[in-house]
């Protein structure tokens, strides 16, 4: 595999996506690892899933600038610097660093396409009822992808 994306958040889901990552990779490491972030609005009254494209563009647009948004980068890069570290400390030299603002799952597919990856590692959190084995986000990538993704599952 030259290409790996691995799609994190703060989970333990992207924890666990880590440590599979690291253990199926403990001898040959890949050409380039991208590392993906997707910042999501967040509110108690916030329906991300609902909200076009369009809307999302706007949004951005608005909120460019603010305290919110900047709080959103903050906590992005706080956590793009936690796993990049953890990879580098592994050894790895090619880390690419990408955030993007959106629907994560399409987010993820889309960039897995823009960056000809060769595979997604993704976390499942699994939490919604409707979801037993996999969350809606890792789903929808499994079944949307091009490319082989590689589920790591909670322990």
């Amino acid at each position: 595999m030259k290409k790996i994306l691995i799609a994190v958040d703060d989970t333990k889901g992207s924890k666990a996506a880590i440590a599979s990552f690291e253990s199926l990779f403990p001898c040959a490491d890949p050409d380039e690892v991208i590392l993906l972030y997707v910042e999501r609005f967040a509110g108690e009254s916030f329906m991300d899933d609902m909200i076009t494209d369009s809307e999302l563009s706007t949004l951005n647009e608005v909120l460019k600038g603010t305290e919110y948004k900047e709080a959103m980068d903050k906590r992005a890069a706080s956590i793009m610097d936690f796993y990049s570290k953890s990879l580098q400390n592994r050894g790895l030299k090619g880390i690419k660093t990408v955030i993007r603002t959106g629907h994560p799952a399409e987010e993820i597919l889309k960039t897995a396409n823009e960056e000809n990856a060769d595979i997604i590692v993704i976390g499942s959190r699994g939490k919604r009822p409707h979801s037993f084995v996999l969350g809606s986000v890792s789903r929808e990538v499994v079944n949307g992808s091009e490319v082989p993704v590689f589920v790591a599952k909670v322990k």
